[in-house]
């Protein structure tokens, strides 16, 4: 397969382009023919024109691609190496909701051949690809799946707003259904993947590593936020204490912070139910996730109490949030964990104006139900600097009196005015 990728003879199609697929299938794009599908023809209009409807890449990264933008079966059938990058997201009770996967497993099984490949790059708990995909696949095609057709997996890597670790040099894992598999995979992503690929021993368990990558992370920020609660009540600033503590050598440097998005938000849920199924119930997973889900019902109590100490009627108050992505620099908005800031602070009648210097108002509106704020007021009793963008790091402490009442609450989660702020209240996680 390899060889007639390379060659020409045969192309590789990319199922998904969203922040994960469209950067994948540029990158083969510029070396082989790619097919680009979704099921979004919006999106792939604007694909067509250079545009990236996620809003990461130029316009430049489209130049010199070999590519064929659709949202057509049809034209889907002429490719012969698959990939798969659709969403995997949970459900109102954190349970994985595998809709897209296997709705495009069924896309797969009416277009698959025999002796063609298919990589699903999705993240899912272990066991999926052959559990709950590979099957979809084998009763729409009529198909064998490591027969008639070869599979593999391989977790993606793409980091949001991340211009240093992108796909060509991170390291790439990669697994085959066969020892054949998985060095036609591995070769084939080696021709976009500088950094070079690691062959994991199966697909279980490159499907385990991508899903305890982000667990990891997700346990640490949780240790960090009880942290900053337990230090707040001692009366000291935990980026104080992370600072002075991580001058020691092998001290992980972590933060608190809120914690959406569709990957650290959303996979230790995967683990820990297929965990569940398998008879253990989490304790250490879900603890984290639980630290972390009530995060924002911590920063809007913590806000309300200021206002309360400073004389004002809670309901008569106006707070400002100011960043509603769910990190930095991006302008995605799934999961974001600021629009329960938003509910909780609603919920005790406070008015609540959001603005961002990335998001759409207009999604915001649909995902959530509030938009930004077109024109900020001059008298908030509150401000919560919510995500870090590059817009607001370098404020300075009289533009947030310019917008406020004399001695309002500045809650800097992310404490990136540390040390700048003198007559405002000032509250960091």
């Amino acid at each position: 397969m390899y060889h007639k990728i390379v060659s020409k003879e045969s192309k590789i199609a990319l199922v998904g382009l969203g922040y994960v697929g469209l950067p994948i299938a540029l990158a083969f794009a510029r070396k082989v023919k790619v097919i680009g599908f979704d099921i979004n023809e919006s999106r792939v209009g604007m694909m067509r024109n250079k545009i990236d409807p996620s809003n990461e890449l130029e316009s430049a990264a489209f130049d010199n691609c070999d590519i064929t933008f659709t949202s057509d079966i049809e034209q889907l059938k002429e490719a012969n190496f698959y990939v798969v990058a659709v969403p995997t997201p949970v459900d109102n009770h954190n349970v994985p909701d595998l809709t897209p996967v296997l709705r495009a497993s069924e896309t797969l099984g009416k277009v698959i051949k025999k002796g063609d490949y298919v990589v699903f790059e999705s993240t899912v708990y272990p066991g999926c690809t052959e559990e709950d995909c590979l099957p979809v696949i084998e009763k729409i095609s009529g198909l064998k799946a490591g027969a008639d057709f070869k599979y593999g997996y391989s977790p993606e890597r793409i980091n949001p707003g991340d211009k240093v670790h992108t796909l060509e040099n991170v390291v790439k894992v990669v697994s085959g259904s066969d020892a054949e598999a998985l060095e036609e995979i591995a070769q084939t992503y080696e021709l976009v993947v500088s950094a070079g690929v690691h062959r994991a021993s199966s697909v279980k368990v490159a499907e385990a590593a991508k899903i305890i990558e982000n667990t990891q992370r997700d346990l640490n920020i949780a240790l960090m936020n009880e942290l900053s609660i337990i230090f707040d009540k001692m009366g000291i600033n935990t980026f104080e204490v992370l600072e002075a503590a991580g001058t020691k050598w092998n001290f992980l440097k972590f933060s608190p912070g809120l914690v959406g998005g569709h990957c650290i938000g959303v996979d230790p849920y995967y683990l820990t139910y297929k965990s569940a199924q398998l008879g253990y119930n989490s304790r250490v997973i879900l603890s984290g996730r639980t630290i972390n889900d009530e995060m924002a019902a911590y920063v809007a109590k913590k806000t309300v109490q200021a206002i309360i100490k400073a004389g004002t009627n809670v309901g008569h108050s106006k707070v400002l949030i100011m960043g509603c992505t769910f990190k930095e620099n991006v302008s995605d908005i799934r999961n974001s964990k600021v629009a329960d800031v938003v509910k909780e602070l609603e919920a005790y009648q406070v008015t609540v104006h959001v603005t961002d210097s990335h998001a759409d108002s207009a999604e915001l509106q649909h995902e959530y139900g509030f938009g930004l704020q077109e024109q900020l007021a001059s008298d908030y009793d509150a401000v919560i600097v919510a995500v870090n963008h590059a817009a607001y790091t370098g404020l300075e402490e009289d533009y947030f009196k310019s917008i406020t009442k004399p001695g309002a609450f500045l809650a800097d989660l992310k404490g990136i005015y540390r040390n700048k702020i003198a007559h405002l209240k000032y509250w960091s996680l």
